[in-house]
């Protein structure tokens, strides 16, 4: 069972004096920053001030430096740029200004894992991990609440990494809900597998599988839209509620027979070797290489899956039956635009 945190075993005042730069002011980067500042800590931005995201930073009344010069006058590095930005932005605006006695903070374990980053002995090295999105992050903060993260010491050269990690769990609002011990090893090995096999991968390939599966047996694209995509979230709104459990109680005796009946049929031995041999992939470095290798060659292979996946009939008839669903805010209706290369140095 893994070791839990909560809000009586942080000591909030240990990081009180010190300044926190949160560098990128995407998902991640806005709800940890402000999150903090509202729990009282001194929080600088590490962008470029001429940024689109910095000037939404200044918005909301965030003190934004240039990065180099964040990283300078920062205790705490907080680095939320993403993976495969990272090492470089590291080697530019980091580590000059990288010193004994600053703490060097991560919210996914890949560069320091999979060593593209290799800070110094002399500075604490630590990982807290939100497990959700950072809109959700900020918003359950700001209604009293917090949501789970993850906590892992990579160096403790100061000898107080877990006291630092687990103040900052605090003032991000985490200690609310549990921050749970990990390594970064752990993390980052199961955060891709999970993206990769299930939760984003696996799930998607799913739905996809089935809207083909009916489309081409003949049944309306809308209803096959409907049956393998659509009713997913409610699905998956009573797992979250209560486990595989709470579901099979709320859905039919027809559904639940069905459930324990074919679903080993269809997502059998076959997908378990798959997902251990995706897990091993992710253990040996192989698909770190292969991602860090995509994005020195430009991404010119990620760009057209990514452009092949938007084009699957699937988006076309989900985004005509959206159209029709009143109670669906206008903007989350479409899908939104690629992300392009440049943005995502910020959008975390």
């Amino acid at each position: 069972m893994a070791t839990v945190f909560y809000q009586n075993d942080a000591n909030p005042s240990a990081l009180k004096g010190k300044i926190i730069a949160v560098f990128g002011y995407g998902s991640q980067g806005h709800a940890q920053a402000q999150n903090l500042r509202d729990s009282g800590y001194d929080v600088i931005i590490g962008l470029d001030p001429e940024r689109g995201s910095a000037k939404q930073a200044r918005a909301d009344g965030m003190n934004v430096v240039a990065p180099a010069e964040a990283a300078k006058r920062a205790d705490w590095i907080q680095i939320l740029t993403p993976d495969e930005t990272q090492a470089d932005f590291y080697e530019s605006a980091i580590q000059p200004h990288l010193h004994k006695g600053k703490i060097l903070g991560f919210s996914h374990g890949f560069a320091i894992h999979f060593k593209t980053i290799e800070p110094p002995k002399d500075v604490d090295v630590v990982m807290i991990a939100p497990k959700s999105p950072g809109h959700l992050l900020r918003r359950v903060y700001a209604q009293g609440g917090g949501v789970p993260s993850l906590l892992a010491i990579h160096q403790d050269a100061s000898g107080r990494a877990h006291e630092y990690a687990l103040s900052y769990a605090h003032g991000i609002g985490s200690t609310r809900a549990g921050v749970l011990q990990t390594t970064f090893k752990e993390e980052t090995e199961s955060d891709l597998f999970g993206e990769q096999a299930v939760l984003c991968g696996g799930l998607t390939s799913l739905m996809q599988k089935g809207f083909e599966t009916l489309v081409e047996a003949g049944y309306a694209p809308e209803i096959a839209y409907f049956e393998c995509v659509h009713e997913m979230k409610l699905i998956v709104d009573l797992i979250y509620e209560g486990g595989l459990s709470r579901m099979r109680y709320s859905i039919s005796n027809t559904a639940e027979y069905g459930d324990l009946t074919r679903g080993e049929v269809v997502v059998g031995d076959e997908t378990r070797k798959a997902m251990k041999e995706t897990l091993a992939r992710i253990q040996d470095g192989t698909f770190a290489k292969e991602w860090i290798e995509e994005t020195k060659n430009g991404g010119r292979n990620f760009a057209a899956l990514r452009e092949r996946a938007k084009q699957h009939p699937i988006e076309k008839v989900g985004e005509q039956l959206r159209a029709m669903m009143s109670w669906l805010p206008s903007d989350k209706k479409k899908a939104p635009e690629a992300k392009l290369a440049e943005s995502k140095v910020v959008n975390v």
